[in-house]
């Protein structure tokens, strides 16, 4: 195992875990991995995805526009990313 495997995911910052989520897919489709590693590397894969799921709908929710009101003033609301 590598370092990064032993990283606490929650931990690891988006750019982290899309890097090592990319590591994952690359092995997974070399198809030389033993079936017991792939079914390992598979699942951190899956945890790596849902972490980087939740970051994305994090920084979604903190996106704000900017918008001029008809009285000329600036103000915030949330983006509507949806």
């Amino acid at each position: 195992m590598t370092d990064s495997e032993h990283t606490d995911i929650q931990s690891m910052s988006f750019e982290q875990a899309l890097g090592e989520l990319e590591r994952i897919v690359q092995q997974l489709e070399s198809g030389e991995v033993e079936l017991e590693r792939s079914i390992a590397i598979y699942e951190r894969g899956a945890a790596l995805r849902a972490h980087c799921d939740s970051k994305l709908k994090d920084a979604e929710l903190k996106v704000e526009k900017i918008v001029k009101g008809e009285d000329g003033n600036l103000t915030l609301e949330p983006a509507g990313l949806e």
